[in-house]
């Protein structure tokens, strides 16, 4: 099975010409209008400059779900979850079901007033 490139519908969307996506990849315009008619996807060398030139991810320009946004913890819990990572495994064990336990009761208790 192979995808479908979503090329045109990206290009409008971005507001650009086939000939300024062209001179902007440094690729012939009958290229990209290929590209976008056949639905195949640009060779791999084109694909990053494309992206960007669109601003779009790859996986979008590949027609995938945009990636969800990863959140890592900051200041102090990711201190305390780096100092466990350097424990034995079967304390980060330990760690991980407290941790879990005590989440699990948070989500499905309800609501105290302060």
């Amino acid at each position: 099975m192979t995808k479908k490139s979503n090329l045109r519908q990206l290009r409008e969307a971005s507001d650009l010409s086939v000939r300024e996506v062209a001179r902007q990849i440094d690729e012939s315009h009958t290229n990209v209008s290929y590209w976008e008619r056949s639905g195949h996807i640009p060779r791999s060398d084109v694909l990053v400059p494309l992206a960007k030139v669109l601003g779009v991810t790859l996986e979008e320009l590949l027609g995938e779900p945009k990636p969800k946004r990863v959140v890592n913890p900051g200041g102090r819990v990711r201190r305390v979850f780096e100092s466990v990572l350097k424990l034995p495994r079967r304390q980060q064990e330990k760690v991980a079901e407290f941790v879990e336990a005590f989440v699990d009761r948070q989500t499905h208790e309800p609501a105290k007033a302060h």
